[in-house]
């Protein structure tokens, strides 16, 4: 997994409710089992019928390579589908900030590098972000929990074992290894102080 310290680019504004899944990864439209996540990414809503491109914030050139995205409620809502996060990483986004985060979207971020953020209170922000319409980077610092534009500056909260995954780019696995001395030092121990346990067969292989 990718580690996450800081990211700093352009933050684009897609201030709505209930973005669900199923819109940032149309799985349907994909074609070949491996296709291109960016390319796929809220792609019913990009394209028009016939092809050609809509007037999607994505299409807009200030907005083509974001590293931020900004929403408002409940993003990621829906499916529990994680390519969601791989379309957006598909395009270089590395954070989404929104003031509120579904559940199972915001573990399927922390599996995959990226910054999940919410802020129940963020109009400033939603301000600064629409005022700079892309003209200006914004700087999202997990160490220091700061998001920073120009003399702007917001901090946010994030779990000390969320935080510790993301900067030193562990999975679930990765994390539990961290503990692999523990882990054999108990192996040991209980070996030595029950060994029949060590012999018992397993049923499950019978």
């Amino acid at each position: 997994m990718q580690a996450f310290t800081t990211v700093t680019g352009i933050a684009v504004p897609m201030i709505e409710d209930d973005i669900n899944t199923d819109q940032i990864a149309p799985l349907q439209l994909a074609k070949g089992l491996e296709p291109d996540w960016g390319e796929l990414l809220f792609k019913r809503q990009r394209l028009l019928p016939d092809g050609s491109p809509s007037d999607h914030i994505l299409n807009r050139p200030q907005y083509r390579t974001p590293s931020i995205l900004v929403a408002a409620h409940n993003f990621g809502c829906g499916s529990s589908r994680e390519s969601a996060v791989w379309c957006l990483a598909g395009i270089g986004i590395r954070c989404v900030i929104a003031r509120s985060i579904a559940d199972i979207f915001r573990e399927n971020c922390l599996q995959n590098g990226l910054l999940p953020i919410e802020l129940p209170q963020m109009d400033e922000l939603e301000a600064a972000v629409l005022a700079s319409d892309g003209g200006s980077p914004f700087t999202v610092d997990l160490p220091s929990q700061t998001i920073s534009h120009g003399a702007q500056s917001w901090s946010f909260e994030i779990g000390a074992s969320d935080k510790l995954r993301l900067i030193e780019g562990l999975d679930e696995i990765g994390l539990t290894m961290k503990h692999e001395a523990e882990i054999r030092a108990w192996e040991a121990k209980t070996a030595q102080d029950s060994p029949w346990l060590q012999e018992a067969r397993d049923r499950r292989l019978s």
